[in-house]
């Protein structure tokens, strides 16, 4: 055996790809990047800035303080910011006279109506987990298992080919051979390609993301439509009059009608609004994106694996409405990139096959492998 045929031999048999390891499994991405950093926002926003405010107010004591009469002892003083924090009722008069009361009650929930926020902002993603994430899980395991396969069979296949070309008499046959089992694809995948196929006829998949991406815009647009209603309605008043003639005080005489209050908290209040409904207005346009990104194929992945002998599903396949479960699936492959060992193999042939003079000489990895054996394609492609 000549020394090129001995190097030809040992470097297909590098090009194998190893067994896969079983932390393959634990490792694949279930959210894509911009999703991810989405529940991280939108759920952790909230919860880090009332965790503020709740230090703040554990810290501060007090959160209203009431210029009660010179006359009140301190228990007094004490009592009457009580039950005005209690009520948080503003008493006033209108442009007739007549007496107004305007509740100010959101503002002393309003650090709960923010939990309220981080829980419903975390719902979509507990959909996507609990509905979608299983399925899509031995999608993605079979998927990425099957064309790591497809590309070792593929190398097999340029080792046996290598051995029967060396022991072929005549090469002109040999080539003939070659390209009627291409003609009549002898070297498809069936099982793969059939089975992506079918994800194509499927819409479980796009359909759960689309609700998920639908749910936290209607949930941030609703949070952003309640901070709005907090601002125009109670956000700028941090001073009323509060009035704690009721009960067995309402017949004291030295008891005032209305006593002033100012709300200690509120520009702490006002700053977490505007941080929370700014910072939410600027993420609906990145959830917008990401129901767009169906719109299209992803064809960039699949492309690279058109290398393998007649692996065509993009060319015969793909040209149907992109909004199916395969082009959900291929937005998480390329997330997962870096599980797919075959990938990168490829992408640097297709790379070297775009520099190569000859390319009408190079149509499949069967092709360029057998170049780099040392064999010759005596017979020409058409």
């Amino acid at each position: 055996m000549s020394l090129s045929h001995t190097a030809a031999e040992y470097m297909l048999s590098d090009a194998l790809l190893p067994d896969p390891s079983s932390s393959r499994a634990k490792g694949l991405r279930l959210e894509l990047p911009s999703d991810r950093l989405l529940k991280f926002v939108t759920v952790g926003l909230p919860l880090f800035l009332v965790s503020l405010a709740f230090a703040r107010e554990f810290s501060a004591g007090s959160q209203i303080s009431c210029f009660s009469p010179t006359n009140f002892t301190g228990k007094q003083s004490a009592y009457t910011d009580t039950a005005c924090w209690d009520s948080l009722i503003h008493h006033g008069f209108d442009a007739d006279g007549h007496a107004i009361t305007k509740s100010l009650w959101a503002l002393k929930v309003f650090p709960y109506s923010l939990l309220v926020v981080a829980v419903l902002m975390y719902l979509p993603y507990l959909l996507w987990r609990y509905a979608a994430a299983p399925a899509l899980h031995c999608d993605l395991l079979f998927i990425i298992d099957e064309l790591d396969k497809s590309y070792n069979r593929s190398v097999r296949l340029v080792q046996h080919m290598k051995k029967v070309q060396q022991a072929s008499a005549e090469p002109e046959q040999f080539w003939e051979e070659y390209e009627r089992a291409r003609r009549e694809r002898y070297f498809e995948f069936p099982l793969l390609e059939r089975y992506l196929t079918c994800k194509q006829h499927a819409h479980a998949l796009v359909f759960i993301y689309i609700l998920r991406n639908l749910l936290l815009l209607l949930f941030l647009a609703a949070t952003c439509l309640y901070l709005v209603f907090l601002h125009l309605n109670i956000f700028f008043q941090d001073e009323f009059s509060c009035s704690i003639k009721t009960g067995l005080l309402q017949a004291e005489p030295h008891i005032p009608l209305l006593i002033p209050c100012k709300l200690v908290f509120f520009s702490v209040f006002q700053i977490i609004s505007l941080s929370i409904g700014s910072v939410y207005v600027l993420l609906i346009p990145v959830v917008i994106y990401n129901a767009l990104q169906l719109c299209q194929w992803d064809k960039g992945l699949l492309s690279v694996y058109e290398m393998l002998p007649a692996f065509d599903l993009l060319s015969r396949r793909m040209l149907t409405c992109p909004l199916n479960d395969l082009n959900i699936i291929l937005l998480f492959l390329r997330a997962n990139i870096s599980e797919l060992t075959s990938f990168s193999r490829l992408n640097a042939v297709s790379a070297l096959r775009e520099a190569t003079a000859n390319k009408e000489d190079i149509d499949t990895v069967i092709d360029f492998m057998t170049l780099l054996a040392g064999l010759e394609t005596t017979k020409p492609k058409h």
